[in-house]
């Protein structure tokens, strides 16, 4: 399987934007979340999420639509549909003044 195309579109003080691309049957790889999240669908996400416990879920996110997530989440995150997908992740940065 090979991984999706990240793009950091912002990296500063209090947030890291990026651009998540996948054709079909790409992942991200598995990662945790270190920062609470936000995901903004940019198309519908038909994903697959895998989990570490060796479980799987699928979600579809439709297109102009957003979700928010603590920190810790782990995963392995598939575009499971018959279309590439794409979204945008915004990762919260700890206030540091």
């Amino acid at each position: 399987m090979t991984h999706c195309t990240a793009t950091t579109l912002i990296d500063d003080a209090r947030t890291r934007v990026t651009r998540f691309d996948f054709a079909l049957g790409q992942n991200t790889g598995w990662h945790k979340h270190e920062m609470d999240y936000v995901i903004a669908a940019i198309t519908d996400c038909h994903m697959r999420l895998e989990h570490p416990d060796g479980s799987s879920s699928e979600v579809t996110v439709p297109a102009g639509t957003a979700y928010a997530r603590n920190a810790g989440v782990e995963h392995d995150v598939i575009n499971a549909g018959d279309a590439p997908m794409s979204f945008v992740e915004i990762e919260l940065k700890p206030r540091t003044d």
